[in-house]
């Protein structure tokens, strides 16, 4: 099933797609009761099995009222407010060329720039580092800056270099501690495309300290996902091609076979000692060649973002 977060009379409302409509699920519902299980994204998700099966009821009796043609109407995104973020870096590709592209700017700065990139290659300093290959890292990003697929992002004004992240986001579905690897998958309610935009001049000032990025990451409109949550039985999130497009022309393509750490592991992993929250979003990190940065180019002021991934959909944004 695909699920989705839309505006209908200035209130955000839960709708299922059927057939290129939209559901609305709790006006479909037969009894009060039921309709509660849909008032939004996070009251299904919290619902669990008993929430998904009226779901799939409805969807295969849902009365005409509550079909709604999607043209015209906005999405937001789909889990509007989450109960935390988390962004994870699987993917060596990414992780290694944003590394060279280090190396490379830092080399400029010098007399000699090639006797310095030989110089700062051979330190071993913009290796990939073996922990990361030994357990899925993290940094907690903000929950409030979400958006969906349509809407202008406004460019941040301490900024001069915005870039954008191709990235599979994972929503959990049940709440738990201790999960055990073979047991993880059960904890995913569904999966989204995201868009982890960055104000890569500011990142690249405070990634200096050993904290991770701030206000790299954080400004109104940083995060884009959608257009709809996909649950698991739809598809399998470890062998999906990938797209970027800016201003209508394809400037990136992967796929996420290329994750080196899969969800199964991260949720193993955060939830040593701690709960995870039913609603909480794992991002994937960035594919291989899924920025600007990683391909030498620039994202230019006005660009319409275009970021896919098959079967899960796209999000497209205008950078004003």
């Amino acid at each position: 099933m695909k699920f989705v977060t839309y505006i209908h009379d200035d209130a955000p409302r839960l709708g299922a797609l059927r057939a290129g409509r939209i559901i609305d699920l709790a006006a479909a519902a037969s009894s009060s009761e039921v309709a509660n299980l849909f008032r939004d994204m996070l009251s299904l998700i919290r619902a669990g099995a008993i929430g998904l099966q009226h779901a799939r009821r409805l969807l295969e009796t849902a009365p005409g009222m509550a079909a709604l043609d999607p043209s015209g109407i906005r999405l937001l995104s789909p889990l509007p407010i989450p109960e935390q973020v988390r962004c994870f870096s699987a993917f060596e590709e990414h992780a290694r060329n944003s590394s060279q592209v280090m190396l490379k700017k830092m080399a400029a700065l010098a007399e000699d720039p090639e006797s310095e990139a030989a110089r700062l290659r051979a330190s071993g300093n913009f290796n990939v580092p073996r922990l990361w290959y030994e357990r899925p890292l993290y940094y907690k990003g903000n929950r409030f800056n979400w958006v969906g697929t349509d809407t202008d992002i406004h460019w941040p004004a301490y900024s001069q270099s915005i870039d954008y992240e191709l990235e599979l986001a994972c929503i959990i579905g049940t709440t738990g501690r201790d999960i055990p690897k073979d047991d993880a998958s059960n904890h995913i309610f569904g999966y989204a495309v995201c868009n982890d935009l960055s104000a890569r001049d500011m990142q690249a000032i405070e990634m200096r300290a050993p904290l991770g990025p701030a206000k790299g990451k954080d400004f109104d409109g940083g995060n884009v996902l959608g257009p709809a949550i996909v649950t698991p039985d739809e598809i399998n999130p470890y062998a999906l091609t990938g797209f970027v497009r800016v201003n209508g022309e394809e400037w990136g393509r992967s796929s996420s076979s290329g994750m080196h750490h899969r969800f199964e592991d991260m949720i193993a992993y955060v939830s040593q000692s701690e709960t995870l929250h039913a609603g909480e979003i794992f991002l994937s990190g960035c594919f291989g060649a899924g920025s600007a940065m990683e391909i030498g180019r620039s994202v230019p002021r006005g660009a319409v973002l275009e970021l896919e991934i098959e079967n899960l959909g796209v999000l497209k944004n205008r950078i004003v």
